[in-house]
């Protein structure tokens, strides 16, 4: 059972999409190593075709509970409040949003595939933007789910959990990471990678040198190299 998916078979991903949408779709996702979410919120604007980068937003919303007497923060399981003692009926809802930025490269093959698709007028007009999909998250999942199914694609396991999953977008996130890692796994690169994924842990970045297995394999290899079989 595999834990990731190789170049080539992302390269056999894409070969199985039958229009240029679910091409660049998957592409895209592979390429920049961005979340599906991220991908399908790129609009016209986000594109900069003449230094060949994508600014991808990325919202990320949580709940902050507070006492609505003396207003100091709450967790879910709260029934009185820690500071003032008070029993809490019904905490004071806000919601936090932080809104965050990267601006990624793309390589030249996948802008000039970019470019046929925004030509053919590929990109949805919706509320006053310029989508370039205009599709939604489970659409994008059914479009790689389908499109691995045809390639002939084996399902993968998480090296941590042991659990099997379908090939999805977020996989193709993975296969990015991961041959990035495999091909400069130093400090600065991992540091180069945490910024292009958008991670905020560092340990988040890292756990993809366990899983590419080229860390584990140098040190293993390196206990025999002056020593005889």
């Amino acid at each position: 059972m595999k834990t990731y998916l190789e170049p080539d078979e992302v390269a056999r991903l894409e070969k199985a999409a039958t229009n240029l949408r679910d091409v660049l779709l998957i592409r895209l996702l592979f390429h920049l190593g961005c979340r599906v979410t991220e991908a399908l919120s790129l609009t016209l604007n986000d594109i900069d075709f003449v230094r060949s980068t994508v600014t991808i937003l990325h919202l990320k919303s949580r709940l902050k509970l507070s006492c609505p007497g003396c207003g100091a923060g709450l967790g879910r399981s709260h029934t009185f409040c820690p500071k003032c003692g008070v029993k809490v009926s019904e905490a004071v809802t806000k919601q936090l949003q932080h809104r965050r930025q990267r601006i990624l490269p793309l390589d030249p093959h996948t802008m000039a595939i970019l470019k046929e698709y925004v030509n053919r007028g590929g990109p949805i007009e919706r509320d006053g933007r310029n989508l370039i999909f205009g599709i939604n998250r489970h659409r994008g999942w059914q479009i790689v789910a389908k499109c691995a199914q045809k390639a002939g694609l084996p399902k993968l396991i998480n090296p941590e959990t042991g659990k099997i999953h379908n090939v999805s977008p977020h996989r193709l996130r993975d296969a990015f990471a991961v041959h990035a890692v495999k091909l400069n796994d130093s400090g600065d690169g991992l540091r180069l990678l945490q910024e292009h994924l958008g991670h905020q842990s560092f340990n988040t970045t890292a756990r993809y040198r366990k899983v590419s297995g080229e860390e584990s394999r140098d040190w293993y290899e390196k206990l025999w190299e002056n020593n005889s079989p």
